[in-house]
């Protein structure tokens, strides 16, 4: 009983990361195909290349994409792991039929005379794509793969990696399209992005702690455990009442809310609840420690 209890929110946990990668790469695609590429506004990363050689070339985005990024999982899958290119991999796959299906069957020009609206749209659906994947794991590959290689044998943050390189590709799209308002708008397709990124990523980390006194803490406890989040007992004494109580101390998700106040009050309508914002948990079921090396 206990196995089955066990693999069936992991079974749910990934059906639920990989339908959260395909919406982020249908989302990031809209922004890129629709509004970006038709008003010759390029972006950073792999898909700013793809977009360039189309320009220059007429290479379809799709089969340029799917092709760079092909060479760079296989390097990654060597010096990485596999670990890091599953999911990397499904939302390349996920993002190259979206390509090739808006490419073929859809073939729209939006905002072709209000570029800047047509940066900002384009970088939002992009930048909330791009967090959605990156929220659950995924990535769209690219500068992402070359960063992750160059941080693994060199002291740089990935950040500055990302950055050095969407900056060298925005900036050479001058070569090809000969207008340096296009690579201004790049940069704010850049800039628009990367708070985007932030703001979905960062929303998706969100967590909360709970502190529940009740009576029935017992139960309320084994509940919470079972929906697979831990819970700390507390000794305490009521001032007023000098009667000693039991106080749960939980750290959960955001999102987790909902289900924790569900079970106390299935449980103890009657129990006293607080809840407040944490800016950071770090451990086991949350995020790892952030911490630079210090060098000898």
């Amino acid at each position: 009983m206990n196995k089955i209890s066990i693999r069936k929110p992991n079974l749910f946990k990934v059906i639920r990361d990989y339908a959260t990668i395909a919406i982020g790469m249908i989302s990031y695609c809209i922004g890129w195909t629709i509004f970006l590429l038709p008003n010759n506004i390029t972006t950073g990363g792999v898909a700013g290349v793809s977009s360039i050689l189309y320009w220059a070339t007429s290479i379809p985005v799709q089969a340029s994409y799917f092709a760079i990024n092909a060479v760079l999982l296989l390097i990654a899958l060597r010096v990485l792991g596999w670990r890091f290119c599953v999911k990397t991999v499904f939302a390349v796959a996920v993002l190259t039929t979206g390509l090739t299906v808006m490419q073929s069957h859809y073939d729209a020009h939006l905002l072709s005379d209000q570029p800047f609206m047509a940066a900002i749209i384009g970088a939002v659906f992009c930048g909330c794509g791009v967090g959605l994947g990156l929220s659950v794991g995924g990535s769209t590959g690219g500068t992402d793969i070359i960063a992750a290689i160059i941080n693994k044998y060199r002291d740089i943050s990935l950040g500055r990696v990302i950055l050095i390189c969407d900056v060298i590709i925005i900036s050479s799209s001058y070569f090809v399209l000969k207008d340096w308002e296009k690579v201004i708008y790049g940069y704010v397709v850049l800039y628009v992005t990367a708070f985007c990124i932030d703001q979905v990523v960062n929303n998706s980390r969100k967590s909360v702690q709970f502190f529940i006194v009740s009576q029935k803490w017992k139960e309320i406890g084994r509940e919470i455990n079972a929906a697979h989040r831990g819970c700390t007992v507390i000794d305490g004494t009521g001032f007023y009442t000098g009667h000693d109580v039991k106080m749960l101390f939980v750290l959960a998700k955001q999102s987790e809310s909902t289900t924790i106040f569900q079970i106390i009050n299935e449980i103890d309508p009657q129990a006293f609840v607080s809840q407040s914002a944490v800016i950071g948990v770090y451990g086991e079921g949350f995020d790892h420690f952030k911490v630079s090396k210090k060098k000898q």
